[in-house]
C-alpha cells in the first residue's frame, strides 16, 4: 500500500488539521501507511467513541492540539513542522450545531481557512494546499443534475454557507498570494478545493449523521429516527473522496497549474440513494432494527443534491470504486466488529484502506499503482 499514489508521499512532511475527526483520522492513517510524516493539528475528538481514540493515533502521530480560530497557534505548527504539504479539513460540519452556534460556525470555517493561508503565506517550504469543503457550499436549486465546480456558491444554512465563503476564500487567496501564472516566480504554492458529498464508513459517531444516528439506535436495541426519508443523498465511503485528495495532492506537486483548482469528489449517479433506502439496507446489513419517521420541521434540509464527478474522471482519472451498497457493507462490518469487540480495530481499519486500494488497482485507477513517477517530473 505504501506504493500507491506512485510512492509520492513517502518521506513528506504533511499537515492535517482536523485530524480528530471522522474523515481526519481516517485520511491521517492512510498517510501514514504511506509512510508520510504526519503532523495533525485539532481540537480534541469531537465525539466519545471517536475514531481517532480507537486508532490510537495520538500514539502514531505528531499531535498537537489547537485551534484553528487561533492564528497565533496555527502559525507557529506550520513555522515550526515546515510541512511538504497541508490539507485542511478542520471545520464545524454539522448544519444543526451551526443553527444553534452560527457565528463559531462562521469563525471556523471561514476565518479558519483565512488563518490557515495566512499561515503558509509567511511560511516557507509548503508546495500544496488543499482545503476541503463540502458539497453544501453550492447554491443548491435542487435540479436533477449535479453541481459542476463552475456553478455558484450558496447555502440556505450557516453551515451551507460558511463553506461557500470557504471556497470564496480559497478562490482569493489564489488569485492574490499564489496565483498560478506566478508560480516558480515569487511562489512555489500549489493551492486547490475539494468537494464531496455524505460520506460513510466506520467510526463515526457524529450526531444528526444517518449511519451514526443508525448504528447508536441499533446497537442499543432501539427504533430509528427518520426525519426526511425521501431526499436523496450522494452517498460514498469515506475512502473515496480521500483518494482523490491524496491523488490531487501528489499531482499538484509537481506545479502543474491545471492541478490548482476546484474539484468534486462523489459517488455515480446510481449511487445516490434516499434516506429511507439507506436505512432499510442498514438494518438489513446489521441483521435486525426498526424504524420510524418523525419529521422536524424547524430544520431546513436540502431533498436533492448531487454532484457532476466528470471533470474528477477526466482530467485525474479518479473515480469511485465502490458502489453504494458495498459502501454500506464496508461500513458496517466495521461497526459489528467494533461493538463486538474485535482485538485489534487499528489492524482492521488498515486492512480495510489496503482491501480498498487493491480494488481499485483491479479496475485500473492511476493512484492505486507506483509505476508512474513520469506524471510528477
Amino acid at each position: 500500500m505504501d506504493n500507491s499514489f506512485i510512492g509520492f508521499y513517502k518521506g513528506k512532511k504533511v499537515l492535517v488539521t482536523g485530524h480528530t475527526g471522522f474523515k481526519g483520522a481516517w485520511l491521517s492513517l492512510w498517510l501514514q501507511q504511506l509512510g508520510a510524516n504526519v503532523i495533525g493539528f485539532a481540537l480534541p475528538p469531537p465525539t466519545k467513541p471517536s475514531l481517532f481514540e480507537v486508532l490510537k493515533l495520538k500514539d502514531r502521530i505528531a499531535h498537537v492540539t489547537g485551534d484553528v480560530r487561533d492564528e497565533k497557534a496555527l502559525r507557529h505548527v506550520v513555522g515550526h513542522y515546515r510541512p511538504d504539504i497541508v490539507f485542511h479539513m478542520a471545520a464545524q460540519s454539522l448544519v444543526r450545531v451551526s443553527y444553534r452556534e452560527p457565528k463559531l460556525t462562521y469563525e471556523t470555517n471561514v476565518m479558519g481557512a483565512v488563518n490557515l493561508f495566512e499561515a503558509v503565506r509567511r511560511a516557507k517550504g509548503v508546495r500544496v494546499v488543499v482545503n476541503i469543503t463540502s458539497d453544501k457550499c453550492y447554491e443548491n436549486r435542487e435540479w436533477l443534475f449535479g453541481y459542476r465546480e463552475i456553478d455558484h456558491m450558496g447555502g440556505y444554512d450557516p453551515y451551507s454557507s460558511s463553506k461557500g465563503c470557504a471556497e470564496f476564500v480559497t478562490t482569493a487567496y489564489r488569485n492574490s498570494f499564489f496565483n498560478q501564472k506566478d508560480y516558480g516566480r515569487t511562489h512555489n504554492v500549489a493551492v486547490a478545493s475539494v468537494r464531496a458529498g455524505n460520506v460513510i464508513g466506520g467510526g463515526d459517531w457524529a450526531e444528526d449523521r444517518l449511519v451514526p444516528d443508525c448504528i447508536r439506535a441499533l446497537a442499543k436495541n432501539r427504533t430509528i429516527i427518520l426525519r426526511n426519508p425521501g431526499a436523496v443523498r450522494p452517498w460514498q465511503h469515506v475512502l473515496e473522496p480521500l483518494s482523490g485528495y491524496l491523488w490531487l495532492g501528489a499531482l499538484m506537486w509537481g506545479g502543474d497549474i491545471c492541478y490548482s483548482d476546484a474539484w468534486n469528489f462523489g459517488p455515480d449517479d446510481e449511487d445516490n440513494l434516499t434516506v429511507g433506502d439507506t436505512v432499510k439496507k442498514i438494518i438489513e446489513l446489521w441483521g435486525r432494527g426498526s424504524y420510524r419517521i418523525r419529521r422536524d420541521a424547524r430544520l431546513h434540509e436540502a431533498k436533492l443534491l448531487k454532484l457532476d464527478i466528470s471533470k474528477a474522471h477526466f482530467k485525474l482519472g479518479w473515480r469511485p470504486v465502490y458502489h453504494i451498497y458495498e459502501a454500506l457493507e464496508k461500513a458496517i462490518i466495521w461497526y459489528k466488529k467494533y461493538y463486538g469487540h474485535h482485538s485489534d480495530m487499528y489492524d482492521y481499519t488498515v486492512r480495510q484502506i489496503s482491501e480498498y486500494t487493491c480494488n481499485a488497482d483491479k479496475i485500473g485507477l492511476r493512484w492505486s499503482r507506483s509505476d508512474r513517477g513520469d506524471l510528477l517530473r
